[in-house]
């Protein structure tokens, strides 16, 4: 099959992951990403070339090796970096996916919505979608990019009905106020595709990774997020969304 010999640049691979996606995964952190988050964990991941060079085959070979353990709600997750960077590779790995039985899933900023991302997202069970902030101006200064973005891929998404988790990090004195909790319902609410909300507190074990590529942590200064009291934000916001 054509798609078996499409390659793809991965930065590192998860054996055995339990926090992207349902279940245990198989998680592929792919290479490349145009964003510059100022709360980004992964800038190792920015090259667009780091990492090996695999084929959507090898990828698919690796996973099956951990099939038993997916059960009924794992599978494979490409995260990364930006996986619709590489658009083709994740298509091509999905497809082989599918073909192999295996739950697929797809962690993204979903700022790409390209004819090759949609042809991508038709092998895709479900999208973890990062809604960062819930307004233009901190997108354009935090992230780079446009919110109304974001917004047109959910709607695709809603549209298509691929199951949908959004995801977003708290992050102290930047989103992490009542007027920002009650957009994020709102977006929910209005799209059926989405069945649950994450939200993951900001931490800053990503330091070091910062300073061994000798760069600025822009949140440096910001304090990490409690994990408690972020964990029954979301219960809260999920039980107001059943």
């Amino acid at each position: 099959m054509e798609n078996s010999k499409t390659s793809g640049f991965v930065h590192s691979i998860q054996s055995l992951g339990t926090v992207d996606g349902p279940g245990v995964r198989f998680v592929a952190f792919l290479s490349g990403c145009p964003l510059r988050c100022s709360c980004c964990h992964n800038p190792d991941t920015w090259d667009y070339k780091a990492g090996e060079v695999l084929s959507a085959e090898e990828i698919i070979k690796r996973a099956l090796r951990y099939k038993e353990y997916f059960k009924d709600k794992g599978g494979i997750t490409l995260t990364g970096g930006e996986p619709l960077c590489q658009p083709l590779f994740v298509k091509a790995v999905f497809s082989l996916a599918k073909e192999k039985g295996i739950n697929t899933c797809l962690d993204t900023s979903g700022v790409f919505l390209s004819e090759e991302v949609k042809s991508a997202l038709s092998y895709c069970d479900r999208v973890l979608l990062d809604i960062k902030y819930t307004n233009e101006e901190d997108y354009i200064k935090f992230v780079g990019t446009e919110y109304k973005k974001v917004l047109e891929f959910l709607d695709y998404l809603n549209e298509k009905n691929i199951k949908t988790t959004i995801r977003q990090v708290v992050i102290p004195t930047v989103n992490d106020d009542e007027e920002n909790y009650q957009k994020l319902l709102k977006i929910v609410k209005s799209r059926k595709c989405v069945d649950k909300i994450e939200l993951l507190p900001f931490r800053k074990l990503c330091k070091i990774k910062y300073e061994n590529l000798k760069i600025p942590f822009p949140f440096n200064d910001i304090e990490e997020a409690n994990p408690s009291v972020v964990k029954e934000k979301e219960e809260e916001l999920n039980n107001l969304i059943k």
